[in-house]
C-alpha cells in the first residue's frame, strides 16, 4: 500500500503522524511511504532520518495526497486540503467530526474512508488511540491551569500548591477518564487540593484508592457540579462520550457564581467543549475572558510538546496501520473489531452511530458499508 504523510498545517500543530521507525517498519513489510519534506522538523526528526528510513520525500502539500491509498495525519483535514481528498482514500487521523458538520459535511462529500482514532475502541471500552494525547492533556492541563493563575493574566494570583501557613489553590475536574486521573496526579504533585467528579461511582472509587483517599470524589449531577465549581480556583473540563458531541455541562449562569480570576481548562474542546461559553483557541491566543472567568480551549494542547506527542502517538498508532497496509481496511476491519469502530465516514455515508446522532445526519451501520 502507499502511505502519505503530509506536513500538518493547522495552526500551530508541530505533531506528525509517524515517527522514522514507524516508516521502516512500514517499508519493510512491502510498503510504500511518502513524506512531505521539512514535515518532522518541529517534532525533532530530520528529512534524512526519514530517507534513512526508507521514505521518499515530495515538495508539495498536495503530492503527498495525490500519491496515496493511505493518508495518515494528526488533526483533521483543514478547508484548504478538501481539495486534495480522493474518492475511496484512506484518511487516518483525529477528526472530531461530532464537534463540526461543516468538515463532516465535506468530508462526505469526499466519499473518502474516514477512519478516526478517537473512536477505536477496545471491547473494555477502551480508547486506545486517543489515550495517549488525553494523557498528554491532561497532564499538561494543571500547568496552563497555573500559569493563568497569575496576576499578570489576569487570573486570581495564586499559587496552586500554596506555601506553609497558606492553604493551596482547588482543582476541580469534571471526568475520571484518562484526561481527568492524569489531570489530578499532576495538581496533588504540585500540592494543590483536588476535587473530581463523574457520572460512573466505580471509576471513583477506583480513584479514591490510587489516590491513597488524597481527592476529593464527587458523583457528577447537577447539584455536585454546581456546588464544586462555586469553589474552584481551576476549573478543567475533561468529559468524553466516545465519538459525541462533548456533553455541556457549565453554563453562564454558573461562571458568574464563581470566583473572578478563576481559570477554566476546557479540555473536551475538541469534541465542542463542555462548557457553553467554550470556544476553540490557538497555542498563540490561548485564553479569552467570559464573566471574569480566564478560559482556555486550545484544541491541540498536545501539539506544544510534538517530540514527546509524536512518539507516543506513533507506538499506540502503528499497529493498526499496519493492519490497514496488510490487510485494506475491510480485511483490517473484519480481524479487529476495536478498528472497525474508528471508522467514521464510508463513501459519503456515516458509519459512527454517535456521530450521526452528534449531527442528526443519517447513521449507516457499518456492516452495510462492507
Amino acid at each position: 500500500m502507499v502511505i502519505g504523510v503530509p506536513k500538518e498545517i493547522k495552526q500551530e500543530e508541530n505533531r506528525l503522524a509517524i515517527v522514522p521507525g514507524g516508516v521502516e517498519t512500514l517499508v519493510n513489510r512491502g510498503h510504500h511511504v511518502f513524506i512531505e519534506r521539512e514535515a518532522g522538523l518541529r517534532s525533532g526528526f530530520s528529512d534524512e532520518e526519514y530517507i534513512k528510513a526508507g521514505a521518499q520525500m515530495l515538495e508539495e502539500h498536495g503530492d503527498v495526497f495525490a500519491q496515496a491509498d493511505l493518508v495518515l495525519k494528526v488533526k483533521e483535514p483543514l478547508p484548504e486540503e478538501y481539495e486534495y481528498l480522493l474518492p475511496g482514500q484512506i484518511v487516518f487521523t483525529y477528526l472530531h467530526l461530532a464537534a463540526s458538520e461543516e468538515l463532516t459535511r465535506n468530508l462526505m462529500s469526499k466519499e473518502i474512508v474516514g477512519i478516526a482514532y478517537e473512536t477505536v475502541q477496545t471491547e473494555d471500552g477502551f480508547l486506545p488511540l486517543l489515550s495517549p494525547m488525553s494523557e498528554i492533556a491532561g497532564r499538561m492541563a494543571p500547568h496552563e491551569g497555573a500559569k493563568y493563575l497569575e496576576e499578570m493574566y489576569g487570573g486570581r494570583g495564586i499559587l496552586l500548591g500554596g506555601v506553609a501557613g497558606v492553604p493551596p489553590g482547588n482543582v476541580v475536574i469534571l471526568g475520571a477518564g484518562t484526561v481527568g486521573y492524569n489531570a489530578a496526579r499532576i495538581a496533588l504533585g504540585m500540592g494543590a487540593s483536588v476535587t473530581i467528579l463523574d457520572i460512573n461511582p466505580l471509576r471513583l472509587r477506583m480513584l479514591d484508592q490510587v489516590f491513597h483517599g488524597r481527592i476529593t470524589t464527587m458523583i457528577a449531577d447537577s447539584y455536585n457540579i454546581r456546588m464544586a465549581v462555586n469553589y474552584a480556583d481551576l476549573l478543567i473540563g475533561a468529559v468524553l462520550i466516545p465519538g459525541a458531541r462533548a456533553p455541556v455541562l457549565i453554563t453562564r449562569e454558573m461562571l458568574k457564581a464563581m470566583r473572578r480570576g478563576a481559570v477554566f481548562i476546557d479540555v473536551s474542546i475538541d469534541q465542542g467543549g463542555c462548557s457553553e461559553t467554550s470556544h476553540p483557541t490557538t497555542h498563540s491566543a490561548p485564553i479569552y475572558d467570559v464573566e471574569g472567568i480566564i478560559h482556555y480551549a486550545v484544541t491541540n494542547m498536545p501539539g506544544a510538546v510534538p517530540r514527546t506527542s509524536t512518539r507516543a502517538l506513533t507506538l499506540n498508532t502503528l499497529p493498526y496501520v499496519l493492519e490497514i497496509a496488510d490487510l485494506g481496511w475491510k480485511g483490517a476491519a473484519k480481524k479487529n473489531a476495536a478498528l472497525a469502530k474508528g471508522i467514521n465516514l464510508v463513501g459519503g455515508k456515516i458509519t459512527h452511530q454517535a456521530v450521526a446522532e452528534a449531527l442528526n445526519l443519517t447513521y449507516t451501520p457499518f456492516d452495510d458499508v462492507t
